[in-house]
């Protein structure tokens, strides 16, 4: 239940606290005095996009607080739990909502800042507000099947989750399908694509480290002469030389001249021994400087394979990665992708099977909740026609049209919502046939039926409050009168808000608020105040007639004392 309403420099309204009570408040006003803005406010406060042109002029940002009791609300605690949001003790719940000039905007639950999507998630089971455009939602069809269904309460909700989630499994594993099969030709080209990439790189057959070693062997090749030429004068020193005697001669007989004097001292042998190490070492690396020339290759054609092959390793980086390193890891990843391809027929065969099993699940469970809402049909129409038989439709037939959906193969079209089309079909006339909502009722009529909706409703859902916003539109008289009535059975198991200008509805208030627009130095703002026993016999006195006379009063009086009798009857 709507308990407080705190509003501040939004719109028209500077400063706004009002106290709701239980059962019937109603609201009333001159035209203009901003009885919308009351409406906007809520709105504003249960998540509604919020608008900067709301922000009252001066002044950077709107705040609106409003505070629930959520005592014995449905589901609540489980879903306050969802978004970490803990339930207070006394079970109080504070909604506050600000908007700034700037049009962005805030929101917060028991302090606990939320999304506008969470805010109007949570905030649907405590308050439901009814304005004048919701008539139109009469007129599209696809509500229909929404309100049937919640007038099946429990049952029908239970049944809508497990369909829903039945069918959600189905569209993914279609939309999994889909992303396989949906160009075929794509497919086959791809699959052609991988296979050529694939057997080129397995043609080339690279391998890790062979760049580097033809590189190498490429520079030898191509420098083989001035490598030969180099090695060669290095071993004609060594071995053969233009002097007396080559090196290696040259430096064996100072060895044998240093044998005979070693003994002499300890110098002179360390000298014999170094240099024959170092004759010993020079003769190994002449005998591998022998070996290295006589291996040098000046042949053309072995410098041209080795550019060929480097040629081959080039291409190929400059397609599938940098290094030959990158290429053989693309070669594994485009083998896995070709195996997914190939393998993709399996894939497929095992999706249709899963898709023909979810069919089956959705249109097994969307049977038979179509034959609970042919049940509960014929109970919704019966009722709805007896409550517009007293809203002054005497001669109205109702009818709830209840049809399977097909596809173009004949098959049951499913939805999260089953395998149904709902559609309300109504007679204002005597002997006129059935014919769509939306092509015979008028505005009043469309007031009456929303209203008589409202009033079945109530007795099945689980939403404490209900709002009206004009709901008397288009009525006047002895319908009036009972479309109030209807508004206080209502209100016996809800708290119901309803602005209204007629006074047989607001003279059958259990609390009554007066909306008032007041002129102020250099500004306007709109005031709400509850108003007493006296203030209201004037209220709806101007309701009657607009000019307060004596008799308009005492008729204003006859009709509060009429609603204060109805009320205890």
């Amino acid at each position: 239940m709507l308990l407080e309403l705190e509003v501040k420099n939004f719109a028209l309204i500077d400063e706004l606290y009002l106290q709701f009570d239980k059962g019937l408040n109603i609201l009333t006003g001159e035209t203009g005095a901003g009885k919308s803005i009351i409406i906007d406010a809520v709105n504003m406060a249960i998540g509604e996009r919020a608008d900067r042109e709301f922000v009252r002029s001066g002044t950077n940002k709107c705040t609106i607080q409003a505070l629930f009791n959520t005592d014995g609300i449905f589901g609540l605690k489980d879903l306050l739990g969802q978004y970490g949001i803990e339930e207070e003790q006394d079970h109080s719940l504070v909604v506050t909502r600000e908007i700034y000039a700037n049009g962005r905007s805030t929101g917060r639950i028991n302090g606990t800042i939320v999304t506008q999507g969470v805010l109007k998630n949570i905030t649907q089971k405590l308050i439901d507000i009814h304005g004048q455009h919701q008539h139109q939602s009469l007129l599209n069809t696809q509500s229909h099947i929404d309100l049937l269904d919640a007038f099946g309460g429990q049952e029908v909700e239970i049944l809508l989750k497990e369909i829903s989630i039945e069918y959600h499994n189905l569209t993914n594993l279609k939309s999994r399908l889909a992303s396989i099969c949906s160009n075929e030709i794509e497919r086959e080209r791809k699959i052609d694509l991988l296979k050529f990439q694939i057997q080129e790189i397995e043609a080339a057959q690279v391998s890790s480290g062979e760049e580097d070693a033809l590189n190498q062997q490429k520079n030898r090749l191509a420098n083989s002469e001035k490598i030969y030429k180099a090695v060669a004068e290095a071993y004609t020193e060594l071995h053969e030389g233009n002097r007396q005697a080559p090196m290696i001669d040259a430096l064996s007989k100072i060895i044998n001249q240093l044998q005979h004097v070693t003994s002499y001292d300890e110098k002179l042998e360390y000298f014999h021994q170094s240099l024959e190490e170092v004759l010993y070492k020079l003769q190994d690396i002449s005998r591998d400087i022998r070996d290295y020339k006589e291996e040098i290759n000046f042949e053309p054609e072995l410098l041209n394979e080795v550019e060929s092959r480097l040629d081959t390793i080039n291409n190929l980086k400059r397609k599938y990665g940098k290094s030959v390193d990158e290429v053989l890891h693309y070669f594994k990843s485009i083998q896995k992708e070709l195996d997914f391809y190939q393998n993709s027929e399996v894939e497929i065969t095992r999706l249709k099977k899963e898709i023909e099993e979810a069919q089956k699940k959705v249109v097994s469970k969307g049977l038979v909740l179509s034959n609970i809402r042919k049940k509960i049909a014929s109970t919704f129409q019966q009722e709805l026609t007896q409550i517009l038989e007293t809203l002054n439709m005497g001669k109205v037939s109702f009818e709830v049209a209840i049809n399977h959906t097909y596809d173009s193969n004949n098959n049951f079209k499913v939805n999260e919502k089953g395998i149904d089309h709902v559609e309300f079909k109504i007679s204002t006339n005597l002997g006129e046939p059935l014919k769509p909502l939306a092509k015979i009722a008028s505005g009043g009529e469309m007031s009456r039926i929303m209203l008589a909706l409202k009033t079945i409703l109530a007795n099945v859902d689980h939403i404490p409050t209900l709002i009206f916003d004009e709901i008397d539109t288009g009525i006047s008289g002895r319908t009036a009168q009972v479309v109030g009535k209807n508004l206080y059975h209502i209100s016996q198991n809800h708290q119901v808000i309803c602005i209204t200008h007629l006074p047989q509805i607001a003279s059958l208030a259990d609390s009554h608020y007066l909306i008032e627009k007041k002129q102020l130095d250099h500004s306007t703002k709109t005031e709400v105040n509850k108003i007493n026993v006296e203030e209201r016999i004037k209220e709806v006195g101007r309701l009657l007639g607009g000019e307060l006379t004596d008799i308009t009063l005492k008729h204003a009086k006859e009709l509060i004392e009429q609603g204060n009798l109805k009320r205890k009857s």
